[in-house]
């Protein structure tokens, strides 16, 4: 019975070893989570979820290093690219959708890749995430060794994704991952690794709960550092966007108003003088400088709107 194990070598021993994932584990806290009252068991969620906060804080080091990477990679003219499955993905194709309407960036800027493509975001695709060579084909098309491939796996060890970064290290491209596993060996081709441990489930495997809340955290907080580090925030005003309808025109005037100090009329009288642009009428408004000033200043200084200032002498 035991006889095909006992007098394996060690070569055969360690080709079979697998070590199992803390996500995948049961969680002690939660053994009785089927005999809790309805609010019992929507506390145990919460007290499991509060830790998670304090594991992304621990990695924020590499989150640094992931986002110093992706404002590289857009300053050279390259692309930022997600690559993820199941839930990982999902949060990806959102963190990415998200950032078009929010900073007026190009929708070519984050790419997500999602196993299974998009049939895959709501309902499952059957060995979509076991698919190394597909990660991989997906990547050859859309990759440039300008770029910076980011993959989020709970696992660590999701096969889509780890042959999206091997190709994407042949392509010359920089490479992270982030995943919720300290188990998993961290693959070669991975530049920067965001290992958040957020420990069991509150129920076992269930990686939508911890590991994807912590999945979420690191891409808002990536995507949005990134963001700022471009020059697409003044303070903690959001300014990249062009006033191009009533409401953003709206929203343009309220953060004009805000940053500057300036009556409404005088914001909306600058916004038109500057075609839309918030930034040039910032520039214009802080400074005094007129608006072609204001632009060029901008253009100089790669869009940040306090480099541009700095560059008029405000």
């Amino acid at each position: 019975m035991a006889s095909g194990t006992a007098n394996a070598g060690p070569e055969q021993v360690s080709a079979v070893v697998h070590v199992e994932s803390p996500t995948e584990q049961r969680n002690p806290r939660t053994t009785d989570l089927d005999r809790m009252s309805t609010h019992d068991i929507l506390s145990a969620i919460n007290a499991e979820d509060a830790g998670v906060a304090g594991a992304v804080r621990a990695v924020l080091g590499k989150v640094a290093e992931a986002v110093d990477h992706a404002t590289a990679a857009l300053r050279g003219g390259g692309r930022v690219h997600y690559v993820g499955a199941g839930t990982s993905g999902r949060l990806a194709v959102l963190d990415a959708a998200e950032l078009v309407p929010t900073y007026n960036v190009p929708a070519d800027w984050f790419v997500a890749h999602h196993a299974g493509g998009e049939h895959a975001l709501r309902l499952p695709v059957e060995n979509a995430e076991d698919d190394e060579s597909a990660g991989a084909a997906e990547i050859a098309e859309s990759v440039t060794a300008d770029d910076f491939v980011l993959g989020l796996t709970a696992s660590g060890r999701t096969p889509y994704v780890l042959g999206a970064l091997e190709e994407a290290k042949r392509l010359g491209a920089r490479t992270g991952l982030v995943s919720d596993n300290p188990a998993a060996p961290v693959p070669e081709v991975v530049d920067v690794s965001i290992v958040v441990d957020t420990g069991p489930e509150a129920v076992a495997g269930s990686t939508r709960m911890k590991a994807g809340t912590a999945q979420k955290m690191v891409l808002t907080a990536f995507s949005t550092a990134t963001m700022v580090k471009l020059g697409r925030t003044y303070s903690n005003l959001m300014v990249g966007m062009l006033a191009t309808n009533a409401k953003l025109r709206g929203r343009t005037l309220r953060i004009l108003r805000e940053a500057t100090g300036a009556e409404e009329r005088e914001c909306d009288e600058a916004l038109t003088r500057a075609g839309g642009d918030l930034r040039v009428a910032l520039v214009h408004l802080l400074s005094g400088v007129d608006v072609t000033t204001a632009a060029t200043a901008l253009e100089h200084a790669g869009g940040h709107v306090r480099d541009a200032l700095g560059e008029v002498g405000r």
